[in-house]
């Protein structure tokens, strides 16, 4: 194992450079240029990923997500690639009250739609806003995520070209999402975009946010996404994250979350691609007398390796938390999943849940689960647990009893595994397009039975 981690570690430092030659090219061309407050958030960012370089699995963090394929790939700069709008069909809403698409990474306003007649919401591409001074962005833009927190974040501040900035207005209602979709599709060697979103609820605000991260398959490529969202006192928020990158991409991502007082978050994450896929997820309950829920489903199959760190951060007291993760996973892919919860001095009365359970498809697929919970309040309830397991047989001979066939109930199953996330998705054409996703997505596993099923 060490021999893999000390190659991961000199791949990394060769990789490390060739962004770092990228981010002093752009700085040459003029292409870094924008608001002083950037410039140093973008300089300091980069400092620090050339001094500190990828992760290795020696940090604890990281230990089971070797992220060698991604350091050891010579990935060259995103550019703007024209794509058909039917090539986007699968991942856009019709129904979405705006829709913002950007194609490796960068703003694509011919396959956008912001409608003048949206009232209460401000949408806009960060290049622009950037362009123009960015005076709405001060303070907010890289607020939360901090520019040291990960390499990626780093490497997100100090190259990201565009990104989406959404805003509701004080006690502005939008019942219909706001949809933000970032596609990938590859001319040539495989490229790295860094995406970045802004999104901000005003007070006695209520929206709805999908971002879908896509890309053609089989490219391979990084999209190295960094989201912020901030929620203002008493705002309800419906947050969506789809995940459908080419099977042979590289997902790394980062939301930071932070809500006010008597705020109501919901998110949930749907991950169904890339060969490699990091979601860290961090919410921070600023406010008191809130609730916010965590919830996510990631399926995998093949060699898959997705991995799932989230941190749910009671700073203050009255507020609850609840999170459910659950996974599919099939062939030889594996999972991790990380979540903790975090209850300050001063959080007295939280009530906090948090539940992991994978469903494993095959005898080569695994998981790798740890539930954290670190309390420094003395009146709080807050409870974890973790579940591994396997479909009943009992349950599958109970269905094919009945008339179904062994695929068929095999399937059922599965879908009901699911459901418990999908269920809960409030916006029915999300649901219905997910729904039918799972079934084409389902690991072979889910189909075909073991030899020692077939015994």
């Amino acid at each position: 194992m060490s021999s893999v981690v000390d190659q991961g570690a000199v791949a990394g430092r060769g990789q490390g450079e060739r962004f770092v030659s990228e981010f002093a090219a752009r700085l040459e061309r003029g292409q870094a240029t924008g608001p002083a407050w950037l410039n140093e958030l973008r300089s300091a960012a980069m400092a620090w990923f050339r001094t500190s370089g990828f992760p290795t699995t020696r940090q604890e963090d990281w230990r089971f997500t070797p992220i060698g394929p991604i350091a050891s790939t010579a990935f060259v700069p995103a550019e703007r690639l024209h794509v058909h709008p039917q090539q986007l069909a699968p991942y856009t809403f019709e129904e979405a009250a705006a829709e913002l698409v950007f194609v490796n990474g960068i703003y694509a306003p011919e396959l956008s739609r912001c409608p003048d007649t949206l009232t209460g919401v401000t949408v806009g591409n960060l290049a622009d806003l950037l362009q123009r001074g960015g005076s709405a962005l001060s303070g907010r833009l890289a607020g939360l995520a901090s520019p040291t927190a990960t390499a990626f974040t780093a490497l997100n501040t100090s190259l990201f070209a565009d990104g989406a900035y959404v805003e509701i207005a004080r006690e502005a209602v939008v019942p219909q999402p706001i949809h933000v979709l970032f596609f990938s599709t590859v001319s040539g060697a495989p490229h790295a975009s860094h995406p970045r979103l802004l999104f901000v609820a005003g007070e006695h605000s209520e929206s709805r946010l999908i971002e879908t991260y896509a890309g053609l398959a089989p490219q391979v490529y990084l999209t190295n996404a960094v989201s912020e969202y901030l929620i203002g006192d008493r705002a309800i928020v419906d947050h969506y994250k789809v995940q459908r990158e080419s099977t042979a991409a590289y997902h790394m991502a980062t939301l930071q979350v932070r809500t006010g007082h008597q705020t109501n978050f919901v998110s949930h994450a749907l991950t169904m691609g890339s060969a490699i896929a990091r979601n860290d997820i961090a919410a921070v309950l600023g406010g008191e007398g809130g609730d916010t829920t965590l919830n996510g489903l990631y399926i995998g199959d093949g060699q898959q390796l997705l991995d799932t760190h989230t941190t749910i951060d009671h700073a203050l007291p009255h507020n609850g938390s609840h999170e459910l993760y659950k996974g599919i996973l099939g062939g030889r892919s594996r999972a991790v999943f990380n979540g903790k919860i975090i209850v300050r001095p001063d959080a007295q009365k939280t009530d906090a849940k948090q539940t992991n359970k994978a469903l494993l498809l095959s005898e080569q697929a695994e998981i790798n689960t740890k539930p954290q919970l670190e309390i420094f309040a003395d009146d709080v309830k807050c409870t974890h647990g973790a579940t591994i397991g396997q479909l009943d047989e009992e349950m599958v001979f109970y269905l094919r009893a009945r008339g179904l066939g062994r695929h068929e109930a095999r399937a059922l199953l599965i879908q009901g595994f699911a459901g418990d996330i999908t269920n809960r998705i409030r916006f029915e054409p999300l649901r219905a397009r997910l729904d039918a996703a799972l079934m084409s997505l389902l690991p072979k596993d889910s189909v075909e039975p073991s030899s020692r099923d077939r015994r």
